[in-house]
């Protein structure tokens, strides 16, 4: 069995503000509430390659990776794939940005496959990531939609 989730969230923001915020690496800590790091290790032939740790757990560790990201403003998509795959034998995303009546269609896809080892199988990280997902889109919305207001 492999996860997959497929989320999306309609923000009411032009699309240049959107794909903006959200491709911002560096800004993910503020804009994202689980990231307590976020950093850019290169950027080479439009390979982002990057740095994202959690905030600590209950028992104070921080589970970090590395990631390669391919943003792609054109056809305002992004492929991105764990490079440090961690508890995931893989993990690869892709985002898309779609304009809808009422904004922005912002869909985030995630593919992926748990170690043997892994303190969770595949469908427990599926309702995990689905409902890490739901909350987290909703507070870039608020946060994106808040800029668009403030002009």
């Amino acid at each position: 069995m492999t996860g997959h989730t497929d989320n999306h969230i309609v923000i009411d923001a032009p699309m240049d503000l959107v794909w903006d915020m959200t491709n911002d690496i560096e800004s993910w800590t503020e804009l994202f509430t689980e990231y307590g790091e976020a950093k850019i290790l290169s950027e080479r032939d439009g390979v982002i390659r990057f740095k994202l740790a959690l905030h600590p757990d209950e028992t104070g560790t921080v589970w970090g990776w590395v990631s390669e990201r391919v943003p792609n403003k054109a056809g305002r998509t992004v492929r991105s794939a764990r490079v440090e795959t961690g508890p995931f034998k893989y993990m690869s995303l892709f985002w898309e940005y779609l304009e809808v009546p009422g904004g922005i269609k912002m869909r985030w896809v995630q593919d992926f496959e748990m170690r043997p080892q892994a303190p969770i199988d595949d469908a427990a990280m599926t309702d995990r990531l689905n409902t890490n997902t739901a909350e987290q889109m909703k507070i870039i919305k608020d946060k994106i939609e808040s800029v668009a207001k403030a002009g």
